[in-house]
C-alpha cells in the first residue's frame, strides 16, 4: 500500500480553535493509529503545522479521510498538502 505524507500548515489565527479542538483531533488520529492507517504524526516544534504519515490506497482516499479531521471540519487547517512518499531506509521502510 502506498505511503502518504500529509503536511498541515497552521496560522496564528487558528491557534485558539486548535487548542479548543485538539482533544478531538488527537482522538481521531489515535483511532487511525489503532486501525494502522496512520503510521506516525505530530506537530512541528514551532507550531506552524504538522506531518502525518499514512498508509492508504491513493491520494483521493487520503483527501476523503482527512476531511473528517476535527481540525479540518472546524476550518483550522488553512492549507494542507498530500504527497505520495517512498521511504527507502529507516524504521518506516516498506
Amino acid at each position: 500500500m502506498p505511503v502518504f505524507v500529509i503536511e498541515y500548515t497552521y496560522t496564528a489565527e487558528t491557534a485558539e480553535g486548535r487548542d479548543q479542538h485538539r482533544t478531538a483531533h488527537r482522538a481521531w488520529l489515535a483511532d487511525l493509529v489503532d486501525q494502522r492507517t496512520v503510521i506516525t504524526c505530530g506537530p512541528f516544534a514551532d507550531d506552524s503545522g504538522a506531518f502525518i504519515i499514512v498508509d492508504a490506497d491513493n491520494a483521493e482516499v487520503v483527501e476523503h479521510l482527512f476531511a473528517n479531521d476535527p481540525f479540518a471540519i472546524h476550518g483550522l487547517v488553512p492549507q494542507h498538502r498530500i504527497i505520495e512518499w517512498t521511504p527507502v531506509l529507516g524504521r518506516v521502510t516498506r
